[in-house]
C-alpha cells in the first residue's frame, strides 16, 4: 500500500520500521498521517513477516503533536476527532511490541505516540513535552501515569516544563539514551531480543497489559480524550493557539 506522510520497512528478522515522514512540519501528525499509521497498523497486524514495529520520525523531530491548523478548521472537527479516536486505539491495542525510538522532540500528541508504546529508547536529543493546557487542550495523563508515576505526570502536565533525554531516562520514561547515529541500531537489537520469546506468549503478554492496567485505556481515554474533544478542546471560546512549547 503507497503511503504519503509514512515510511515502512519490514526487515526479514520480523524488525519492521514506521517512519512519520512530514520532516518539513516537524512530523506533525495530520489526519492523513493518523489514517495512514492505522491503515499501516492494520496490515502488519496478522502479517506473519512482521513480529515487532519500531516507530520513529523523519529529519531532526519525532513528531511536533497534533496539526493545529486541522484544529482550526470547523469542517475538519469530526474527521479530527474520527481519526484521532482511531488512531490512539490502534495503537494501543497493537498486538505485536511496539518501540518508539524517539530521534529529537516528542511534543503533545508525539508524546502520546511514544507513550502508547510498549518500550522507549531515545536519542541524546530527544526531549519531551505536554504543553497542551496552554493551548486549552487537556493532555492524555493516564498512560503517562501508568509509565512514571502520577506525581510526575502531574508536574509535566500542568507545568508543561521540558524533559530533556537523561532525565527521562532517569524517569523510568525511556530505558536507554544513545547517540543520534546508534538510535536505530540500538532500537533494532532491542526488537531481536523481544522477538526471542514465543510470538503467541508476547501476544498473550500485549493483550493482558493492553486491558489490564488499572483504569482501562478505554475508561480513561473516553474520559480525556473523547469527552475532552466534545466538552473543551471543540467549543469554541477554547480554540487553540499557535503558541510555541514551553
Amino acid at each position: 500500500m503507497a503511503f504519503h506522510t509514512i515510511l515502512t520497512e519490514v526487515q526479514e528478522s520480523g524488525v519492521a520500521i514506521l517512519r512519520l515522514n512530514r520532516p518539513a512540519r516537524l512530523n506533525a501528525l495530520s489526519v492523513q498521517m493518523r489514517r495512514e499509521v492505522s491503515r499501516c497498523l492494520a496490515d502488519w497486524r496478522d502479517d506473519a513477516a512482521v513480529g515487532a514495529v519500531i516507530l520513529t520520525g523523519e529529519g531532526r523531530s519525532f513528531s511536533a503533536g497534533f496539526e493545529l491548523e486541522e484544529f482550526r478548521d470547523p469542517e475538519l472537527r469530526a474527521e479530527v476527532l474520527d481519526s484521532s479516536t482511531r488512531y490512539h486505539r490502534d495503537v494501543w491495542y497493537f498486538p505485536k511490541p511496539t518501540i518508539a525510538a524517539v530521534n529529537g522532540l516528542a511534543v503533545g500528541g508525539g508524546f502520546d505516540l511514544a507513550t502508547l508504546c510498549d518500550l522507549r529508547i531515545a536519542s541524546e536529543a530527544a526531549w519531551f513535552s505536554h504543553p497542551e493546557l496552554a493551548h486549552g487542550a487537556p493532555p492524555l495523563f493516564t498512560p503517562l501515569s501508568w509509565i512514571v508515576g502520577g506525581a510526575v505526570a502531574r508536574d509535566l502536565c500542568l507545568t508543561r516544563r521540558r524533559l530533556t533525554a537523561l532525565e527521562a531516562e532517569r524517569l523510568g520514561l525511556v530505558t536507554d539514551v544513545v547517540a543520534a547515529d546508534e538510535l536505530l541500531g540500538e532500537a533494532r537489537r532491542l526488537a531481536r531480543r523481544v522477538l526471542e520469546a514465543p510470538a503467541g506468549a508476547v501476544r498473550y503478554f500485549k493483550e493482558v497489559v493492553a486491558t489490564g492496567c488499572g483504569r482501562s485505556f478505554d475508561a480513561a481515554f473516553a474520559e480525556e480524550h473523547d469527552r475532552a474533544f466534545r466538552e473543551v478542546i471543540l467549543r469554541p471560546e477554547m480554540a487553540l493557539t499557535a503558541r510555541p512549547p514551553a
